[in-house]
């Protein structure tokens, strides 16, 4: 069911997502200023009838509105890079796990411990439980310790698709023959969905992602356990 909070940007689950965040609402915020400074001159033209002669035609009205457009694209440009260069940063991560996208599931790797691998698949319907979302939830979920960096490869076996959590602010494809990476921490423990971005096929709605984030301790218990 659709709600007006369907509209907005998910809640924010890692400090990479936060600075998305603050970068939407900055430039959100230049565009709503541009709009109505906009809309307040085409008004004035249309309902008054008399049109001042220097604002067709002058040396400084051009001179204006060809420096204040190249003022706010480097307002909107400088915290752009920053942005893209903080995304890109990879720290001396603690856990680094391998997702393989397939037609129409996911496989993980956990090779820093032991060799752990499982596939993710969506649980059907016929199987959901009272706590289990229809099309989002998955058998086997990927774990991971909250406050930890942590290091995604990702890669594909047969087409494109795209590994995707829009609360973590993370969205890396998934490309045959390659290995795109990516670093995410998590703020707070919980169970964050996303689904595969990329047209793969005819089940391409049917590869949800899963992550639970849990304590330190009680992945380290995980970890043992598998």
């Amino acid at each position: 069911m659709s709600t007006w909070k369907t509209l907005m940007l998910q809640d924010s689950a890692s400090p990479l997502m936060e600075q998305l965040v603050f970068f939407h609402d900055h430039a959100l915020l230049i565009l709503i200023i541009i709009t109505i400074l906009v809309t307040q001159v085409l008004m004035n033209m249309f309902f008054n009838k008399y049109s001042h002669r220097y604002l067709l035609d002058g040396q400084m009205i051009e001179t204006i509105w060809t420096i204040l457009p190249a003022i706010i694209l480097i307002l909107i440009a400088l915290p752009s890079l920053r942005l893209l260069y903080i995304l890109d940063e990879i720290n001396n991560p603690s856990i680094s796990i391998k997702a393989i996208g397939h037609q129409w599931y996911w496989s993980y790797e956990y090779t820093d411990y032991k060799n752990i691998e499982f596939d993710s698949y969506m649980i059907p319907s016929n199987d959901l439980n009272m706590f289990n979302f229809r099309l989002l939830d998955v058998d086997n979920r990927l774990i991971i310790p909250f406050e930890t960096q942590v290091r995604l490869l990702i890669s594909s076996a047969d087409v494109i698709h795209s590994w995707t959590i829009p609360s973590l602010g993370v969205k890396i494809d998934g490309t045959p023959g390659r290995l795109n990476q990516a670093s995410l921490i998590i703020n707070r423990p919980g169970l964050f969905f996303g689904q595969c971005s990329e047209i793969c096929g005819a089940n391409h709605s049917f590869m949800p992602i899963v992550i639970e984030s849990i304590s330190s301790e009680h992945f380290i218990n995980w970890i043992n356990s598998q």
